[in-house]
């Protein structure tokens, strides 16, 4: 099956303690059904000095499951994700606006 959410899509969170935030997908795990979103689900990782960088506390943006976001259409409102077949492709459209993604 194709992907509704691929990496470099503007999203925002549906649930959980940072709903309502925005963001792009840097990255997606099909198989665990999560995504990593910049700047949304931030943890701090502890780690220890080397001879090339800094130790001590980083944040880094921890993997959120992909039922907990929808994109961002045009407008700027969640809506969701749709297939249609457009010539020979098959494309992803926002089912709010009808546009393609």
């Amino acid at each position: 099956m194709a992907a509704k959410l691929k990496k470099g899509d503007k999203v925002v969170v549906l649930t959980g303690k940072d709903k309502g935030r925005r963001g792009e997908i840097s990255s997606v795990n099909p198989t665990e059904n999560k995504a990593v979103v910049d700047g949304v689900n931030m943890a701090i990782r502890h780690t220890r000095q080397t001879q090339t960088e800094q130790g001590g506390r980083v944040q880094k943006a921890m993997p959120i499951d992909l039922s907990n976001l929808a994109i961002l259409d045009k407008n700027g409102k969640a809506t969701r994700v749709g297939f249609r077949i457009e010539g020979e492709k098959k494309v992803r459209y926002a089912k709010t606006t009808g546009e393609a993604i």
